[in-house]
């Protein structure tokens, strides 16, 4: 015998801090036609109102040694994150560091429920992402958004050279 049982919740789905909000972003390394070709060290944050960094989401870079040193030693060439952030990490850092992307896009996801996000006061903020490859260039690209989204909340940035299509959904 099978029993189906429904609530009707009264749009407390929406509003109830026992449900995650989702902030799901998609950032596109694009393929270069180059002599040379590096993979580039990535940094992903958040910043609040201020421009001060909120939370580190995400930090690609060269994870194992080689003849020229280990990868940290390239990290302060993300300018900007370094500046404000990277600088006083001690990398590795679990949960946001991790390898060098190849081309494509690649999906990153958090919630209110994980560590970087769980802290974040209620309030505006940018999508920060910016990207450096050796024997390439540099780029940064914002996009500002709402924490926690009360309404599903979208945007997009789009880089000239390092960085393809950045893209931010938040979801209550």
């Amino acid at each position: 015998m099978r029993v189906t049982l429904t609530i009707a919740l009264s749009g407390l789905l929406a509003t109830s801090p026992a449900y995650a909000t989702t902030l799901d972003i998609n950032v596109e390394v694009p393929k270069l036609n180059v002599a040379e070709y590096h993979r580039p060290y990535v940094a992903v944050w958040l910043e609040g109102a201020d421009q001060k960094v909120a939370a580190n989401l995400s930090v690609w870079y060269q994870q194992t040694g080689n003849s020229e040193g280990h990868g940290t030693k390239w990290l302060p060439d993300l300018r900007q994150w370094w500046r404000k952030s990277g600088r006083s990490l001690a990398v590795p850092v679990d949960g946001v560091t991790g390898p060098t992307k190849p081309a494509g896009t690649h999906a990153l996801s958090f919630t209110n429920k994980q560590p970087a996000m769980k802290s974040l006061a209620p309030g505006n903020y940018t999508l920060v992402v910016e990207a450096v490859r050796e024997v390439g260039g540099r780029e940064l690209v914002k996009i500002p958004f709402t924490w926690p989204a009360t309404k599903q909340e979208t945007g997009q940035a789009r880089g000239t050279t390092e960085l393809g299509l950045v893209t931010l959904s938040a979801t209550p």
